[in-house]
């Protein structure tokens, strides 16, 4: 079973912090697994210059490798308009895009921030993401 998912910046950075961590295990999910990456050019930009922050202890290759990665799987695509309103205008384009994704897929947005999201059923954590995952997986194993 795979998955659509935009996947919020604070999701790249807790996992490239501590890649055993369950955001660790979600942006592994969709860079080799059951999760595709669902991007635009604006949110790649945003990977890109939110990643090379000073506050960050991350290396140029290790980033690259990421948003290399997260591009070859992903899906690009425009933003949908958004009429809610958005506590953080940086936010919009990641709603804006799981909203565009969502008219031809079931497709997820992941954040470790759901406050700054509408509450939908698809925004989710990085842990709430596992668990429909894992629960897709039993499901499909049942069929047949």
């Amino acid at each position: 079973m795979m998955l659509y998912a935009v996947i919020d910046t604070n999701v790249l950075i807790s996992a490239l912090l501590r890649w055993d961590s369950v955001p660790g295990a979600v942006v592994e999910q969709a860079l080799v697994g059951s999760i595709i990456p669902v991007i635009s050019n604006e949110i790649m930009a945003e990977y890109e210059e939110v990643l090379r922050r000073k506050k960050f202890p991350f290396q140029e290759s290790d980033i690259q490798i990421l948003t290399n990665a997260i591009c070859r799987r992903g899906v690009f695509v425009e933003p949908a308009e958004v009429l809610e309103k958005l506590a953080d205008p940086k936010d919009v384009v990641f709603y804006a895009v799981t909203m565009e994704a969502r008219k031809d897929n079931d497709a997820y947005l992941v954040t470790g921030n759901t406050k700054h999201f509408p509450i939908k059923p698809y925004v989710v954590t990085p842990r709430e993401m596992l668990t429909i995952l894992e629960n897709g997986a039993k499901h499909n194993d049942n069929v047949g």
